[in-house]
């Protein structure tokens, strides 16, 4: 090969075009996270291993109120055996677990192993990453929650009780279902988001969860045995929790179900409360992010 044939550029075609198509920008992005971190709650898409603790809680949510649902049919009982918006509450210990185990899959990985860096190199803001991960683990406990009360309120229509009461009963469980998941979404995102350990998250939340909840059903025990009627302040003690703070601002809501009915002063409190402790964890997991991407 001659010194002028050596020096002289060579063009090769390896068959990549130019992209002439859509852009879909932000708004695509994000849905495609929600949806990419929806499936990976339930470990859709990521090892055998990561499926078995999501599927296994909720098989324990579903199993029961299958047997249930095959209990009432058979012995045809005059109302259904189980509350819809009591079971819920009931396997609060299930969920607090799912929380735990998943919440960090979902926010301390991405900051472990610095892919965060990655998704804000793209058209996505930091608050759309923020949103976009609260919104799949909403989602996710939603089906977590939602899942059972379908399979109770199928159940009780096919043992013909009520259409309007299982009905009433039904979306009484749903937006019990929807506001306990936005909350504990909110609380376990920013617990996860604050550390990148995995380890120290899960028992966080735990933590968070289980204590505050037996703090505040033994300060009301105490409270209740030391007056003659139901006091003021064991009312406002179920603030402390997320499930009873839940519990009874469904009631508020839709006036019914629990045993603490509260006066409108004490459910807007109750809202008041709700809503303060979301946006704050929401501005919390967006404030960490806002960090990170600062670098």
């Amino acid at each position: 090969m001659s010194d002028q044939e050596r020096g002289a550029g060579v063009i090769h075609d390896i068959g990549y075009r130019h992209y002439d198509g859509p852009r879909l920008g932000r708004f695509a992005i994000w849905q495609a996270l929600v949806v990419s971190s929806l499936r990976h709650a339930y470990g859709l898409g990521r090892s055998g291993k990561s499926k078995v603790m999501p599927i296994l809680l909720l098989a324990v949510m579903v199993v029961p109120v299958a047997i249930i649902v095959g209990i009432e049919s058979a012995l045809q009982f005059d109302k259904p055996p189980v509350n819809q918006v009591d079971y819920l509450f009931l396997l609060q210990a299930v969920i607090a677990l799912y929380l735990a185990s998943q919440a960090p899959q979902l926010f301390s990985r991405d900051l472990r192993y610095r892919s965060i860096v990655l998704y804000l190199a793209r058209p996505l803001r930091r608050t759309d990453y923020a949103l976009a991960k609260l919104t799949a683990l909403i989602l996710a406990l939603m089906i977590l929650t939602g899942l059972p009360l379908v399979i109770l309120y199928a159940g009780a229509l096919l043992a013909k009780f009520d259409f309007t009461d299982m009905t009433k009963q039904f979306l009484s469980g749903l937006v019990a279902a929807l506001l306990l998941s936005i909350l504990l979404a909110a609380i376990g995102g920013l617990i996860s988001a604050a550390t990148p350990r995995r380890g120290f998250a899960v028992a966080a939340i735990i933590a968070v969860l289980i204590v505050s909840f037996t703090a505040v059903v033994t300060t009301t025990a105490i409270l209740d045995s030391q007056a003659d009627q139901d006091s003021t302040a064991a009312h406002y003690t179920n603030l402390g929790s997320p499930f009873t703070l839940v519990q009874v601002l469904q009631s508020f809501i839709l006036r019914g179900g629990g045993d603490f009915k509260p006066t409108t002063a004490e459910g807007l409190v109750f809202a008041a409360v709700y809503v303060l402790l979301v946006a704050l964890c929401v501005w919390g997991v967006n404030s960490r992010y806002a960090k990170v991407a600062r670098g």
